[in-house]
Protein backbone atom coordinates (compact mmCIF):
# COMPACT_ATOMS: atom_id res chain seq x y z
CA UNK A 1 0.00 0.00 0.00
CA UNK A 2 1.20 3.46 -0.95
CA UNK A 3 0.21 6.56 0.98
CA UNK A 4 0.21 9.59 -1.33
CA UNK A 5 -0.02 13.04 0.24
CA UNK A 6 -0.77 16.39 -1.39
CA UNK A 7 0.25 18.57 1.57
CA UNK A 8 -1.19 21.91 2.47
CA UNK A 9 -0.73 24.36 5.32
CA UNK A 10 -4.17 23.73 6.83
CA UNK A 11 -5.60 20.76 4.90
CA UNK A 12 -4.00 17.96 2.92
CA UNK A 13 -5.33 15.55 0.37
CA UNK A 14 -4.35 11.92 0.68
CA UNK A 15 -4.96 8.64 -1.09
CA UNK A 16 -3.99 5.14 -0.05
CA UNK A 17 -3.38 3.24 -3.28
CA UNK A 18 -2.84 -0.48 -3.68
CA UNK A 19 -0.62 -2.17 -6.28
CA UNK A 20 -3.61 -2.42 -8.64
CA UNK A 21 -4.14 1.36 -8.51
CA UNK A 22 -7.31 1.11 -6.39
CA UNK A 23 -7.73 3.91 -3.86
CA UNK A 24 -8.65 2.05 -0.68
CA UNK A 25 -8.99 5.23 1.39
CA UNK A 26 -8.82 8.91 0.53
CA UNK A 27 -9.89 12.32 1.65
CA UNK A 28 -9.01 15.90 2.40
CA UNK A 29 -8.47 16.45 6.09
CA UNK A 30 -6.80 18.93 8.41
CA UNK A 31 -3.08 18.40 7.92
CA UNK A 32 -2.43 17.81 11.60
CA UNK A 33 -5.18 15.17 11.67
CA UNK A 34 -3.54 13.37 8.74
CA UNK A 35 -0.28 13.17 10.65
CA UNK A 36 -2.15 11.65 13.60
CA UNK A 37 -4.33 9.40 11.41
CA UNK A 38 -1.58 7.62 9.55
CA UNK A 39 0.07 4.56 10.99
CA UNK A 40 3.04 2.54 9.92
CA UNK A 41 1.33 -0.04 7.71
CA UNK A 42 2.45 1.32 4.34
CA UNK A 43 5.01 -0.04 1.90
CA UNK A 44 5.98 3.50 0.97
CA UNK A 45 4.88 7.12 1.25
CA UNK A 46 5.09 9.69 -1.52
CA UNK A 47 4.67 13.38 -0.77
CA UNK A 48 4.28 16.17 -3.28
CA UNK A 49 7.24 18.51 -2.91
CA UNK A 50 7.06 22.26 -3.26
CA UNK A 51 8.88 23.49 -6.35
CA UNK A 52 10.09 26.81 -7.67
CA UNK A 53 8.01 27.80 -10.66
CA UNK A 54 10.22 30.59 -11.98
CA UNK A 55 7.44 33.18 -12.00
CA UNK A 56 9.46 35.82 -10.21
CA UNK A 57 6.79 36.05 -7.53
CA UNK A 58 7.88 35.74 -3.89
CA UNK A 59 6.70 32.74 -1.91
CA UNK A 60 4.07 33.42 0.72
CA UNK A 61 3.45 32.12 4.22
CA UNK A 62 1.31 29.21 2.94
CA UNK A 63 4.22 27.84 0.90
CA UNK A 64 6.56 27.94 3.89
CA UNK A 65 3.93 26.42 6.20
CA UNK A 66 3.46 23.62 3.67
CA UNK A 67 7.23 23.03 3.67
CA UNK A 68 7.15 22.68 7.45
CA UNK A 69 4.42 20.04 7.15
CA UNK A 70 6.39 18.19 4.49
CA UNK A 71 9.29 18.07 6.92
CA UNK A 72 7.07 16.78 9.70
CA UNK A 73 5.72 14.03 7.44
CA UNK A 74 9.25 13.09 6.34
CA UNK A 75 10.40 12.86 9.93
CA UNK A 76 7.39 10.82 11.05
CA UNK A 77 7.69 8.20 8.33
CA UNK A 78 11.45 8.03 8.57
CA UNK A 79 11.17 7.30 12.30
CA UNK A 80 8.59 4.61 11.41
CA UNK A 81 11.16 3.21 8.93
CA UNK A 82 8.81 3.56 5.98
CA UNK A 83 10.43 4.56 2.68
CA UNK A 84 9.47 8.15 1.87
CA UNK A 85 9.85 9.90 -1.45
CA UNK A 86 9.16 13.45 -2.45
CA UNK A 87 7.89 14.06 -5.95
CA UNK A 88 7.38 17.26 -7.88
CA UNK A 89 4.00 17.96 -9.50
CA UNK A 90 5.91 18.40 -12.77
CA UNK A 91 6.80 14.67 -12.67
CA UNK A 92 3.13 13.77 -12.20
CA UNK A 93 2.10 15.95 -15.14
CA UNK A 94 4.79 14.47 -17.37
CA UNK A 95 3.87 10.92 -16.41
CA UNK A 96 0.12 11.25 -16.86
CA UNK A 97 -0.17 13.93 -19.55
CA UNK A 98 3.18 13.93 -21.31
CA UNK A 99 3.57 17.66 -20.70
CA UNK A 100 4.87 19.69 -17.78
CA UNK A 101 2.47 22.47 -18.85
CA UNK A 102 -0.62 20.37 -18.06
CA UNK A 103 -3.14 21.83 -15.63
CA UNK A 104 -5.02 20.05 -12.86
CA UNK A 105 -7.99 19.52 -15.18
CA UNK A 106 -5.69 17.76 -17.67
CA UNK A 107 -4.35 15.48 -14.92
CA UNK A 108 -7.89 14.59 -13.85
CA UNK A 109 -8.92 13.87 -17.42
CA UNK A 110 -5.85 11.66 -17.94
CA UNK A 111 -6.80 9.66 -14.84
CA UNK A 112 -10.40 9.31 -16.03
CA UNK A 113 -9.26 8.24 -19.51
CA UNK A 114 -6.96 5.63 -17.99
CA UNK A 115 -9.13 4.14 -15.25
CA UNK A 116 -12.75 5.05 -16.00
CA UNK A 117 -13.03 5.59 -19.73
CA UNK A 118 -16.64 5.85 -20.82
CA UNK A 119 -18.01 6.14 -17.29
CA UNK A 120 -20.24 9.14 -16.57
CA UNK A 121 -19.43 11.99 -14.22
CA UNK A 122 -15.63 11.76 -14.50
CA UNK A 123 -15.76 8.11 -13.50
CA UNK A 124 -17.46 8.90 -10.21
CA UNK A 125 -20.70 7.15 -11.07
CA UNK A 126 -23.57 7.48 -8.64
CA UNK A 127 -24.37 6.43 -5.09
CA UNK A 128 -26.28 3.42 -6.44
CA UNK A 129 -23.58 2.57 -8.98
CA UNK A 130 -20.29 4.00 -7.72
CA UNK A 131 -17.53 4.37 -10.29
CA UNK A 132 -13.75 4.12 -9.97
CA UNK A 133 -13.52 7.70 -8.66
CA UNK A 134 -16.64 7.75 -6.49
CA UNK A 135 -16.14 10.31 -3.73
CA UNK A 136 -13.12 12.03 -5.29
CA UNK A 137 -12.95 15.81 -5.01
CA UNK A 138 -10.48 18.65 -4.58
CA UNK A 139 -6.96 17.61 -3.60
CA UNK A 140 -7.81 13.90 -3.53
CA UNK A 141 -7.36 13.87 -7.32
CA UNK A 142 -3.83 15.24 -7.01
CA UNK A 143 -2.92 12.86 -4.18
CA UNK A 144 -4.20 9.92 -6.23
CA UNK A 145 -2.28 11.13 -9.30
CA UNK A 146 0.83 11.23 -7.13
CA UNK A 147 0.26 7.64 -6.01
CA UNK A 148 -0.35 6.45 -9.57
CA UNK A 149 2.84 8.13 -10.76
CA UNK A 150 4.80 6.62 -7.89
CA UNK A 151 3.62 3.12 -8.84
CA UNK A 152 4.26 3.79 -12.54
CA UNK A 153 7.78 5.00 -11.80
CA UNK A 154 8.91 2.16 -9.54
CA UNK A 155 12.57 1.51 -10.28
CA UNK A 156 13.20 4.88 -11.92
CA UNK A 157 15.13 7.65 -10.21
CA UNK A 158 12.80 10.62 -10.84
CA UNK A 159 11.93 11.14 -7.19
CA UNK A 160 13.89 12.66 -4.35
CA UNK A 161 14.39 9.96 -1.73
CA UNK A 162 14.70 11.03 1.87
CA UNK A 163 16.86 9.15 4.30
CA UNK A 164 17.87 10.72 7.58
Amino acid sequence: MILAIDPGPQQSGYAIVDENYHATDFGKVPTEDLLLKVGDNFDAVVIEMVSHYGTGMPAGKEVFDTCVWIGRFLQHFTVCRIPVQQMFRRDVKLNLCGSARAKDANVIQALVDRFASGQPNYGKGTKKAPGWFYGFKADVWQAYALGVTYIDKQGESTCITSSF
